[in-house]
């Protein structure tokens, strides 16, 4: 359903996915409105997609009403989980990223800040999504019990929306920031990349001011208190966790010989992809069946294909997008490995969900993924991030061990089963949701 839809009749568009005669939800008290945001809900690539389909599904489970609000590109949802759609401009869409928008294309001065950010280096869509949002949540207000934004952090959330506002941070993307500028290799490429992350700013001063924070680990909710100078007492952290219905292991999906597996954006120092293709040229050394099936975009030019064509590795690493869920899984189920090679994760949904599938899992210990993945040599084997030879090493001793390779499978997904699974993250999810209203109710009932 479209925003101007909803704002035509605020009330026109309620949702569908709670028994208006129910009196108590099954998390033990009434089912609560609760509207989503997520300024990207990329079903492909970068988790805040997928964060936000399994949560409002897991919430919807509970009895709540769950409505959310998106834009490009808009999140794949679960049937019964209304999508509102508040239009960018879409400025980054394939085929034609930063593409300027024709005159007819403009609706108002959001818009117009929309361009103009792009045109002069940043990244404008956490403050324009906020700004929109903003607006309709003003055209609604009595329909939502709780306002849940997944890390816009944008200026438009601050103030009375109307409700009150929970705000999800994965992780500070100042340590994106600090990465890419690491990884820079001249003056004129570190401004650019300072100009992009110019909102990193503003997600700092609205992070200040929020009454409540959810954070998915307890590495990030330290990064959170370090990057962003919030107080330690508004972080609450929630653990995601893998579909452990779809992600699981099927012992008909043939295991392919050497088929090591990684999800990845190619040139995201931060997913340390490059470390991994260099690991994989050190292991065909001695396992020339190696080979790389990395989930994610190909970048045509860049550190990773400049180092996947220096070390001869054109028809060892392969690049898959777009694909079905099913198919996904069937690709990590019938890898020999899976791989997360990232210099640092808030919490590693990859890890995660390849654990759940019983595939043996290599990882760095780059931020919160040993809190996901366990102990090495028990339920993975951990590497230092950024340590090619360290990954070579890792990846081989699997592949030299098919016995280590079941067990740590194994070990994996119990972990999984046991500790990271979306209804567990939903019921932690209401309870901080109450708890927020609650404290507001009670900061409004003693001004009286």
């Amino acid at each position: 359903m479209t925003a101007e839809a909803i704002e035509a009749g605020p009330h026109a568009g309620a949702p569908s996915n709670v028994d208006r005669n129910s009196d108590r939800d099954r998390d033990g008290d009434r089912p609560l409105r609760i509207a989503l945001l997520t300024y990207k809900g990329n079903p492909f690539c970068g988790g805040q997609g997928v964060y936000v389909r399994h949560l409002s599904r897991e919430l919807a489970r509970l009895g709540h009403s769950v409505e959310v609000l998106g834009s490009q590109p808009y999140p794949v949802l679960d049937e019964g989980v209304p999508l509102t759609e508040l239009a960018s401009l879409d400025l980054y869409r394939s085929p034609d990223p930063f593409r300027t928008p024709k005159r007819d294309e403009y609706r108002d001065w959001i818009d117009a800040l929309e361009v103009a950010t792009m045109w002069t280096g940043g990244f404008p869509e956490p403050l324009t999504f906020s700004l929109r949002a903003k607006r309709h949540l003003a055209a609604r207000r009595g329909d939502f019990d709780v306002i849940h934004d997944n890390q816009t952090l944008g200026y438009g959330l601050l103030g009375d929306l109307g409700a009150p506002l929970v705000t999800t941070i994965h992780h500070p993307i100042t340590v994106d920031r600090q990465l890419e500028l690491d990884a820079a290799e001249s003056r004129r490429k570190r401004a650019s990349v300072r100009r992009w992350y110019g909102f990193t700013r503003m997600q700092k001063r609205v992070a200040r001011r929020l009454p409540s924070v959810l954070t998915v680990s307890g590495s990030s909710q330290q990064e959170i208190v370090d990057h962003l100078g919030v107080r330690p007492d508004r972080i609450h952290v929630v653990h995601i966790g893998a579909d452990t219905d779809l992600w699981s292991p099927d012992p008909s999906v043939a295991e392919i010989p050497g088929r090591i597996v990684t999800t990845s954006s190619a040139d995201v120092p931060l997913k340390g992809l490059i470390h991994l293709v260099e690991a994989l040229a050190k292991l065909r050394t001695e396992h020339p069946a190696a080979h790389l099936v990395v989930v994610g975009r190909r970048a045509e030019d860049g550190p990773v294909a400049q180092a996947i064509a220096r070390y001869g590795l054109q028809d060892a690493v392969e690049f898959v997008k777009g694909i079905t869920d099913a198919e996904l899984v069937d690709l990590v189920r019938g890898a020999q490995i899976a791989c997360v090679p990232s210099l640092y994760e808030g919490f590693s949904l990859p890890a995660a969900e390849a654990m759940a599938t019983g595939t043996p899992l290599v990882a760095t210990t780059g931020g919160a993924i040993p809190e996901v993945t366990g102990t090495d040599g028990e339920t993975c084997l951990a590497v230092p991030p950024g340590d090619a030879g360290a990954l070579a090493a890792g990846l081989g001793r699997l592949l030299d061990d098919a016995d280590l390779r079941r067990r740590l499978g194994a070990a994996g997904r119990d972990r999984v089963l046991a500790r990271f699974t979306w209804a567990k993250a939903a019921q932690g999810t209401a309870e901080l949701y109450r708890e927020r209203i609650a404290a507001q109710a009670a900061v409004r009932g003693a001004a009286r």
